[in-house]
């Protein structure tokens, strides 16, 4: 049992080489540490600090997650007589607790017309998971810039997580999801919300994309428009995690303006020979297969190419990690067979626009959810940070920036799960028809929510929010990677122009003022 000591008895050590302290009831020996304090030791020996209970202080300088590395944990020697540990880690799949830190349906005594008990239950599991088998690997990768481990790939693949990112669908048919806690004909999109929204919350935007986006984005095609012949070998080995995909769409010469690519396919008998470049592909750099859109003499069209003679990548470095795999790709005189053409010859902005939709609405689950997480950092933040005798949350400035974070947060997570409920009533045909406008006008409103949180989660931070360690870490990261969600999978501007178009051409003949 731990050893109990009162306050008078930890008061005695407040010198050199016989130094304590008190942090949440917990008594710590920094003697020996004092000179190794990466602070240096005189911010040890500060007033309220050596031989008191430093609680406050050691808070305003540090996250809680530096007193469970174990290099910490050993100075531990005991606790005070009486006193409770208060400040305590989340158990894995856990809520948390503070105000707007989860959306409104997991909040203790809301309600939602959307979500039912088995939502609920597998939500539990989901993040359970993630932060027991993901999050370790996450933030991991996001540092050394690695790709994913195939250990962590196989683990997502038995509980069939690749299959159910790619939404409700025949494809999950036989499959047993997440431990059989969902039937296949159960999933739906709000299951693959829970999805999107768990895996971002770990502050690591780069490995959200590394994360197999690839395939979440390049497999649709293959199902929708591939012959059953590609459909039988390359889904199964997508699925699982066998073989890694990338969407390649996008180059040098062309980004939202599709039907600008110089990609060229020239048709030499039972193949096409592929030449050109792409740019800004995820996953690309570890990508077996690419969904390539190219340019034929009878139209845009796209094509499934394997990685093999004449293919070739290199990394791309971007303002977020190296593990989302972000490449440049060259075709040199690629032989393509006929048959890994996806939907007719000519008919390829027709493939192309009908993924968008799928990957623009996963965009804005993900980015919701990276939003929140940042509410919650500076909720904490500002309840800890004395500042001029009082918490940070006592200047009105402050409040007023929390306020329209929590503001921004809510409208794009309710107008998040409006269009989700539109989806789970729509057929695929409908969806493409009906949502391509709300969908960007959704993700122009929800990227632009993000970079403006972005901008008053630095301010609340102060100069923490520049460092890619420490308390301000997760929105470092946020603050220079936000705008990545007002770029991929197109352009906001482009998005709010498109979603206006829409609803112009269904403007009634005889709507007058």
């Amino acid at each position: 049992m731990s050893k109990q000591f009162t306050f008078e008895q930890v008061a005695k050590h407040n010198k050199s080489g016989d130094l304590w302290i008190i942090v949440d009831s917990k008594v710590y020996d920094l003697s020996w540490f004092a000179d190794l304090h990466p602070g240096g030791p005189n911010v040890l020996f500060a007033e309220g600090v050596a031989g008191k209970d430093a609680t406050n202080v050691f808070f305003g300088l540090h996250r809680h997650e530096v007193l469970l590395r174990p290099q910490y944990k050993r100075l531990q020697i005991g606790r005070i007589i009486g006193e409770e540990e208060v400040i305590k880690p989340r158990e894995p799949g856990a809520l948390s607790k503070v105000p707007y830190a989860e959306p409104t349906w997991l909040s203790a005594g809301y309600f939602s017309p959307y979500y039912n008990d088995n939502h609920r239950q597998f939500q539990k599991a989901v993040r359970k998971f993630f932060e027991e088998e993901v999050q370790p690997e996450a933030i991991q990768c996001e540092e050394n810039g690695k790709k994913i481990s195939q250990e962590l790939v196989d683990k997502m693949s038995q509980l069939n997580v690749i299959a159910m990112r790619l939404g409700p669908g025949k494809h999950l048919k036989g499959r047993t999801l997440m431990n059989g806690i969902v039937k296949p004909e159960e999933f739906d999109y709000f299951h693959e919300l829970i999805l999107n929204t768990e895996l971002a919350r770990f502050g690591t935007r780069g490995f959200v994309d590394g994360m197999l986006n690839g395939a979440i984005i390049g497999l649709p095609p293959i199902w929708n428009y591939g012959s059953p012949e590609l459909q039988a070998r390359i889904i199964p080995e997508v699925l699982s995690g066998k073989k890694y995909m990338a969407l390649a769409i996008t180059e040098a010469f062309a980004g939202s303006d599709v039907g600008g690519l110089q990609t060229t396919a020239v048709r030499d008998g039972d193949y096409w020979v592929v030449t050109g470049t792409k740019k800004w592909i995820t996953n690309g750099t570890f990508a077996d297969y690419f969904t390539t859109g190219v340019k034929t003499d009878n139209g845009l069209t796209v094509l499934l190419i394997e990685r093999g003679p004449g293919v070739s990548t290199k990394p791309i470095k971007t303002a977020y990690s190296p593990t989302a795999g972000t490449a440049y790709v060259t075709f040199d005189k690629v032989r393509v067979p006929v048959s890994h053409t996806l939907g007719k010859v000519g008919n390829g902005l027709q493939v192309i626009l009908s993924n968008f939709n799928h990957e623009r609405w996963m965009v804005v689950g993900t980015s919701v959810s990276a939003q929140r997480v940042i509410v919650e950092e500076c909720l904490k933040w500002s309840n800890q940070r004395m500042v001029f005798g009082k918490p940070l949350s006592a200047q009105p400035v402050i409040r007023a920036k929390l306020g329209r974070m929590i503001q921004r947060v809510e409208a794009c997570q309710n107008w998040l799960e409006s269009v989700t409920f539109q989806m789970n009533n729509m057929s695929y045909n409908e969806m493409s028809s009906k949502l391509a406008g709300p969908i960007g006008l959704l993700k122009q409103f929800v990227s632009t929510a993000g970079r403006e949180t972005a901008e008053d989660a630095t301010q609340v931070f102060g100069g923490r929010a520049l460092t890619v360690t420490g308390m301000g870490k997760l929105i470092e990261n946020y603050h220079r990677t936000s705008g990545f969600d007002a770029i991929l999978a197109g352009a906001e501007d482009v998005l709010g122009d498109l979603g206006v178009r829409q609803a112009m051409k269904k403007m009634p003949a005889e709507a007058r003022l």
